[in-house]
């Protein structure tokens, strides 16, 4: 149970440093900073849901399209969002500005999905490594 709300922690962490970065640069992207962390869980939510339902699809179908299921899944996640929230979250400047958006977002959150555990892991390492491990037992001398 502690692993999966580990594994939850850092998906929604990749998915809001993805759609974060995606925000700054990309200009035809818009969230709004209310709705930013709902845009975050639903954006999420769906990707975690259509990925595997993608991949499977795509194994059957045609096994050369596995790769594309991350990017279709990040597509449709875009897209159920935008549906959502409305005015809260846009992504304007017709298909381009999509397909732009949903390789950046799809990217970032891939990265971030890889370096987020790997910086929290070399963290703890230091931290056990500086003192005692985070614990608080003391050992007494007699």
């Amino acid at each position: 149970m502690i692993r999966l709300l580990i594994r939850l922690a850092f998906f929604l962490g990749a998915a809001a440093v993805g759609l974060a970065i995606a925000v700054l640069v990309i200009d035809d992207l818009t969230i709004t900073p209310v709705s930013f962390i709902a845009v975050v869980v639903v954006f999420a939510v769906i990707q975690s849901v259509l990925t595997p339902f993608i991949s499977t699809v795509a194994r059957n179908a045609a096994p050369v399209l596995i790769g594309a299921a991350g990017l279709v899944s990040t597509f449709a996640g875009l897209l159920v969002s935008s549906l959502v929230f409305g005015d809260n979250f846009q992504i304007t400047g017709g298909v381009g500005s999509w397909l732009i958006t949903s390789v950046v977002v799809w990217l970032l959150t891939m990265i971030a999905t890889v370096l987020l555990p790997v910086i929290f892991v070399k963290r703890k390492v230091a931290d056990a490594r500086s003192g005692d491990g985070g614990s608080s037992r003391k050992t007494k001398a007699k």
